[in-house]
């Protein structure tokens, strides 16, 4: 992929944002001159599936930096939850509670909400990093029923393998959670503050020079490469996507 030539005073160039634990790196082409976009920014749908996409790319980058690989759900007994603020109120217990009972020591985990499909109300699944006595899972929910499994591990697979398998279940249900019945001013998904994964910012003049530095970064070649190219259709600047195992 080859990008337009710059000046020696241009801002133009290739601006990628690298996340050496969670091992990706995204980003696009700058032109000195503003691209001009498709018109669409009004569109609430549009609005709607991009604040989705953003929002599955963090719940992504959060549990592969953080090595999430172990699925768990919270259910109610009885007739359910149906009061998404009683829902958040009682996951956050939950956590502080879990936390207490593993000696105190903050940890990482992301949660999300679903719907059921029946008419039991709300439900939560949530991810974490480690091993998780089901006794003291069920001990801090208190609430009903609770579930957790850790990822089976294919051969050659790693931990950050497993963590964005883990992570394409709980985007599943972020986009899930733009519907119509989403409460303004509530988030879509919950996650342990101080864990997020490090970012940072490489900008090169070529597409070869900003991969370049990419990988000597991360000390090896991503694995899978994207680019724009790739996309049928594609309106927006050059853009790329890679990974790392």
């Amino acid at each position: 992929m080859v990008a337009p030539p710059l000046s020696s005073t241009s801002p133009a160039g290739w601006f990628v944002t690298l996340y050496p634990g969670a091992g990706e790196v995204g980003g696009s082409f700058r032109y000195s001159v503003p691209v001009q976009r498709s018109p669409g920014g009004g569109d609430p749908a549009r609005s709607r599936e991009e604040a989705a996409r953003r929002a599955a790319r963090k719940v992504r980058r959060y549990c592969a930096h953080n090595r999430l690989n172990r699925l768990g759900t919270l259910t109610y007994r009885g007739a359910g939850c149906h009061d998404p603020y009683r829902l958040r109120r009682d996951v956050a217990e939950f956590f502080r509670r879990l936390r207490d009972l593993l000696g105190g020591t903050p940890f990482a985990y992301v949660w999300v909400a679903e719907w059921h499909k029946t008419d039991h109300g709300l439900h939560v699944h949530f991810a974490v990093g480690r091993f998780i006595p089901r006794g003291l899972i069920e001990r801090a929910w208190g609430h009903g029923f609770v579930h957790i499994k850790q990822l089976s591990r294919r051969s050659g697979s790693t931990v950050r393998d497993e963590a964005r398998i883990a992570a394409r279940y709980l985007a599943k249900y972020v986009r899930k959670g733009f519907d119509a019945r989403r409460i303004p001013g509530l988030h879509r998904y919950e996650l342990a503050q101080g864990f997020q994964p490090e970012a940072i910012r490489l900008h090169g003049r070529t597409f070869e020079d900003v991969m370049g530095q990419a990988a000597e970064a991360m000390g090896a070649e991503p694995a899978e490469v994207w680019t724009s190219e790739e996309a049928l259709g594609w309106q927006g600047p050059p853009a790329v996507w890679a990974m790392w195992p």
